[in-house]
């Protein structure tokens, strides 16, 4: 145990807990699981944990160390996420970090016009065709309810619209099983077959069966348990928030949250032993103003990176959040915001960072320039975090007697050869000074909408053959 505590304290370049705190928050959680207890709502997963020898009161089921330790051994450590049409796979484990989209906003600050209006299925295709160009975003994630559709076509619609739009891996949450059915069946359509799709997965799914304060939601472990069972990848998602729904010290909210979680993991290894499922942590912090909720805030990235560490510590693929922002808009709030915590959570190693680009107003809210915006900034924290390579080629001695005193080398082979492995080139960095049509000096947004309306105007790529286009269209209302 002391021996992984050092490990995930050490082998990063950003630590919140030392080796002594991730022990202190694992016994913690231990201790809240057998003393204190989880509540489970699903009459099911009652009886899948009794079975397997957990002590209840009713619905209270209280769980051994030796339970735990069982279930998480038999969970993966490494969770392959399929890119399609032709895009790299993401092996999600280790500390290899990755950054998407994600949120459940309900309005879009309009490309166009930058008036404030309810999100549309049109948003979700368009967003991904988006993504797909930015380089520095490596997932989607649903990142809008669409408000134009049915509810009860909302789950199956946004898959299609993701994978209309992007080659790249896609993410989100449905609302009832038959939805989760209908989504994997649409998948395997995409991929040719259901055991393709088992061996490369295109989409995966984020539940939130773990609702605080300690509870299995019924309604989202049941969504779950389908999910465990067809093999598929899952995200057990854990949010509370510090001072509402767990303690205001953030080392109490971890250890609740880390609870829940291994609740939760334990539950779908006692259905699937070996099934694919991800560390989902999003602690966050209430505003204790409002009661509501801040992402803004310093401690949200500590939180978040400490999560990544306790995922580390148990060798678990984890699923966290940065780049939230509490700002309304695209400004210099919104900058400082999403930096620090993607910058903490870059060098954390944590493997999924969702809401990473796009969001706006404590998640409420999307604006198209904002992932161009996100993109840079997640691409500089890559690169502070892959930090300074010293070898003999880099020292450049030889080119350094060679141009001598009075020389340059801007021209030198030495420059060419390495500008681009030692430099990052963003897309929005005001180094030429782009100016409007009328002269007048852009700033950072207007330069961000404007590529994103660049990259918009182009042509749409295909990403679904037609022909399958037409098989989907026949068996599914698509609506887009």
């Amino acid at each position: 145990m002391q021996e992984n505590a050092l490990k995930a304290a050490r082998e990063t370049s950003y630590s919140q807990l030392d080796a002594a705190g991730i022990v202190a928050v694992h016994e913690t959680s231990l201790e809240i699981l057998a003393k204190v207890g989880i509540r489970v709502e699903s009459p099911e997963a009652v009886e899948v944990f009794r079975r397997a020898g957990a002590a209840n009161d009713g619905n209270i089921i209280f769980l051994t160390a030796s339970l735990l330790n069982r279930t998480l051994t038999s969970a993966p450590s490494v969770v392959t996420l399929a890119g399609h049409d032709g895009h790299p796979d993401l092996e999600v484990g280790g500390t290899r970090s990755f950054a998407g989209t994600g949120g459940a906003a309900l309005q879009v600050l309009d490309l166009e016009s930058d008036a404030v209006r309810p999100a549309t299925l049109r948003d979700i295709y368009q967003i991904a065709r988006l993504v797909d160009q930015l380089e520095h975003i490596d997932f989607f994630v649903r990142p809008v309810i669409p408000r134009d559709i049915p509810e009860e076509g909302q789950d199956l619609n946004q898959y299609y619209a993701a994978l209309a739009g992007t080659r790249k891996h896609v993410m989100a949450a449905v609302s009832r099983v038959e939805s989760a059915r209908r989504a994997i069946r649409l998948a395997a359509l995409l991929c040719g077959g259901r055991d393709r799709l088992r061996e490369k997965p295109v989409i995966s799914f984020i539940t939130s069966c773990c609702v605080s304060p300690l509870t299995l939601d019924r309604h989202s472990t049941e969504i779950m348990a389908e999910l465990v069972r067809q093999e598929m990848p899952v995200v057990i998602g854990s949010a509370p928030m510090a001072g509402s729904t767990a303690p205001v010290t953030l080392a109490g909210t971890l250890a609740q949250m880390n609870a829940e979680l291994l609740a939760g993991i334990a539950l779908s290894q006692l259905i699937n032993p070996g099934a694919p499922v991800i560390y989902g942590a999003v602690p966050a912090i209430a505003d204790m103003h409002s009661g509501g909720f801040s992402g803004g805030a310093v401690e949200f990235g500590m939180l978040n990176g400490a999560a990544a560490q306790m995922a580390q510590f148990y060798d678990l693929p984890v699923y966290t959040s940065a780049g939230v922002t509490d700002s309304r808009t695209p400004d210099i709030q919104a900058g400082y915001e999403k930096a620090f915590s993607l910058l903490q959570l870059v060098h954390s190693g944590a493997n999924l960072i969702h809401h990473a680009a796009g969001m706006l107003d404590s998640l409420k809210s999307v604006a198209y320039e904002q992932y161009v915006i996100d993109n840079d900034i997640i691409g500089m924290a890559r690169r502070a975090d892959r930090g300074i390579k010293v070898d003999r080629e880099r020292l450049a001695l030889e080119v350094i007697r060679d141009i001598g005193h009075h020389g340059s080398f801007l021209t030198h082979k030495h420059t060419r050869r390495y500008l681009r492995k030692e430099r990052i080139f963003l897309r929005l960095g005001d180094r030429d000074n782009p100016k409007g049509e009328k002269g007048e000096w852009l700033d950072a947004r207007q330069r961000a909408r404007r590529q994103a309306q660049e990259l918009l105007a182009a042509e749409p790529v295909v990403h679904i053959p037609p022909e399958i286009d037409r098989q989907l269209r026949q068996e599914f209302e698509i609506l887009l």
